[in-house]
């Protein structure tokens, strides 16, 4: 099937665009390579301080320098229903890779926070920046040099990304990603968000909402809504990083361990001490960046991943824009209704056909790239297939993803989708760049026209919605909630609150330089306005009354404003010292003081720039022999 035009010239583009960066990118991988075992960089003193804990046999198998290691970077913690199961995986790990001749330790922990759990709270202003956060505990995790490969145990909103971050810093080494599997279906998303809505009106209590997220939130596993969470783990699906059909098998069965009793092994087997040596700098490559925004596209995914994309890619030495998600949404069709797109939750997206047969649909509507490498080191097409337990060794099989859907109102054909854009808008005007998911927003929302009304805060916004001040039409401006300000916090109470008053028949809209998720609903919202206020962005020249216009036809984002009064505003200024202190958010000072913009990926770290002509980083020999003063007994070398 030949390449649909618009995704080969977007592709070509992104190629162009990135040519620098990802040259240095690959001159970087092949400079950290060594031959043979990635730990005969190291002295005997070091390797002895790196094996000394570890068991008789797997010891002597890292003396031998000739079995692969494996590295566990995991963020496994026991208060987080997604990563709970984790526990287990370490152990399952070890003894697998034994049983393909090599050994696996647990390099590294990263930190795991949940922003259903920060919701609303001082923590949610850590949330973003956690992700460079494990990018940097994955870098330390690595930075021992003991492996030849690693398995990246991670599910949820900013983890995924930090660990491919991190990974791609280490883009010499082989990646394998290991999910946990989503919860089993509790109480419906629909009567979720209709108790949340109540709650908003009054017309529930605390424990009745209470009653209702816990019946939601009931078990280990992923949250099953399609929020960031879940579209990470379709995209590590859609480029290559998982073992095909590893994402939704739920916790704690026969299936998911083994799978990721297979995953350990194929990490194992694809190290540069193997003939099919697959490192994870070669795997995400400008191809594989351009199937992960059409799978994304093409679900409905998170708008987290408009900055998380674009942050995976700079640490491959790729460059994209919102202007490649725009002109792809604009080709890629919504096969998808997961909510908040619909009202089915991923175990029924899974039981419909699951990703094999969404890749296998959009590969053969020429809307990925097929001619990439994953990790069994093959084309995209050999991941359109579903894993089932092989009965009698309790290993996996692969069968071919079913032809037709199970269910038409969950997952369609691209023949036959369920609209013809991938529902992930661009716009744009004289308050800067934005995002706008419209894929759950009806068509007649999707134009506002109305005057603004200006709220330095959520809190600020609730007061006056239930002080009963906003029973009207308007765009609510809330601003002051980029990454510079605050960090960059989703914005999830506003959601029941214009719910309710977009259902009682009044237009409203939101525009802010923060972010609202993959639980992005039915109300426009064009978020993550770049450039943010304190980086000099229009929104702060905004002020009550202004008329402002969201348009996700035409791509529109106006303050009506005449000219010669717009530019003779001075920036509003708001004091945001108490968002820089306490709950730890003290320690984040420099995150907020380096960040770029979202459309750059809200980053803390740039692109790869050329390799210097110095010493090779792994001159091990060299650079012992001038350490001044060397003391021969702390530096015996092999």
């Amino acid at each position: 099937m030949a390449v649909h035009p618009v995704v080969e010239t977007v592709t070509a583009r992104i190629i162009q665009r990135s040519r620098p960066s990802r040259g240095a990118y690959l001159a970087h991988l092949e400079a950290a390579r060594v031959k043979g075992v990635q730990r005969n960089a190291l002295s005997c003193t070091n390797l002895a301080h790196g094996f000394a804990a570890f068991p008789a046999n797997d010891k002597l198998a890292l003396r031998e320098d000739k079995k692969p290691s494996v590295a566990i970077v995991s963020s496994y913690n026991d208060m987080l229903s997604a990563h709970q199961p984790f526990e287990r995986f370490p152990a399952i790990i070890k003894d697998a890779v034994r049983q393909v001749g090599a050994v696996a330790q647990f390099a590294g922990g990263v930190p795991a926070m949940c922003d259903g759990v920060t919701q609303g709270q001082p923590g949610m202003e850590l949330s973003l920046f956690s992700r460079d956060a494990i990018a940097m505990a994955t870098a330390v995790a690595l930075s021992h040099n003991m492996f030849d490969a690693a398995l990246y145990l991670g599910v949820c909103d900013k983890i995924v990304p930090g660990l491919l971050i991190g990974a791609l810093h280490f883009g010499h080494l082989p990646a394998v990603f290991v999910p946990a599997g989503p919860m089993a279906s509790g109480l419906s998303n629909q009567e979720k968000a209709k108790v949340r809505q109540l709650y908003a009106q009054g017309k529930a209590t605390r424990e009745e909402l209470l009653e209702g997220e816990a019946k939601a939130y009931h078990g280990a596993g992923t949250c099953t809504f399609y929020g960031t969470a879940n579209s990470n783990q379709m995209l590590m699906e859609v480029m290559g990083l998982h073992l095909p059909g590893a994402a939704f098998i739920t916790p704690n069965t026969p299936l998911r361990d083994a799978l990721t009793v297979a995953a350990a092994q194929r990490a194992a087997s694809i190290t540069a001490l193997s003939g099919n040596y697959l490192p994870v700098g070669h795997v995400v490559d400008e191809k594989c960046i351009v199937n992960a925004l059409v799978g994304l596209l093409a679900t409905g995914g998170s708008t987290n991943h408009t900055l998380h994309l674009v942050a995976i890619a700079k640490a491959a030495g790729i460059v994209i824009d919102w202007n490649d998600f725009n002109e792809l949404s604009a080709a890629v069709p919504m096969l998808t209704r997961i909510y908040p797109n619909g009202d089915a939750d991923v175990n029924h997206f899974h039981a419909a056909g699951g990703t094999g047969f969404l890749i296998r649909e959009l590969l053969d509507a020429g809307l990925l790239h097929e001619d990439v490498t994953t990790i069994l080191g093959k084309g995209l097409r050999a991941h359109c297939t579903e894993p089932f337990l092989d009965a009698p060794g309790r290993g996996v099989v692969w069968k071919d993803a079913p032809l037709a859907s199970a269910d038409e109102n969950v997952l369609r054909t691209a023949a036959a989708p369920f609209a013809p854009d991938g529902g992930m808008v661009l716009v744009a005007g004289n308050l800067g760049r934005a995002v706008m998911k419209v894929s759950a927003v009806k068509p007649q929302h999707r134009t506002v026209e109305a005057p603004a009304l200006v709220f330095n805060s959520q809190e600020e916004f609730m007061l006056a919605y239930k002080a009963g001040k906003l029973d009207r039409d308007f765009v609510a401006v809330l601003r002051f909630q980029g990454p510079r300000a605050n960090g960059m916090p989703e914005l999830h109470a506003l959601t029941p609150a214009l719910a309710n008053l977009q259902d009682a028949g009044r237009r409203v809209a939101l525009v802010t330089d923060g972010r609202m998720s993959g639980a992005s609903g039915k109300v426009p919202a064009a978020i993550h306005v770049s450039p943010e206020i304190l980086a000099g962005g229009p929104l702060g020249l905004v002020r009550d009354g202004d008329i402002i216009r969201v348009d996700a036809f035409t791509g529109t984002l106006e303050a009506l404003v005449p000219a010669d009064v717009w530019c003779a505003r001075t920036q509003a200024q708001a004091d945001m010292t108490p968002n820089h202190v306490g709950m730890g958010r003290e320690l984040f000072a420099m995150f907020r003081s380096t960040v770029s913009a979202a459309e750059e990926g809200a980053t803390t770290f740039g692109l790869p720039s050329p390799i210097p002509t110095t010493v090779a980083l792994h001159d091990a020999d060299a650079i012992v022999e001038d350490l001044p003063g060397s003391d021969e007994d702390t530096l015996i070398k092999k």
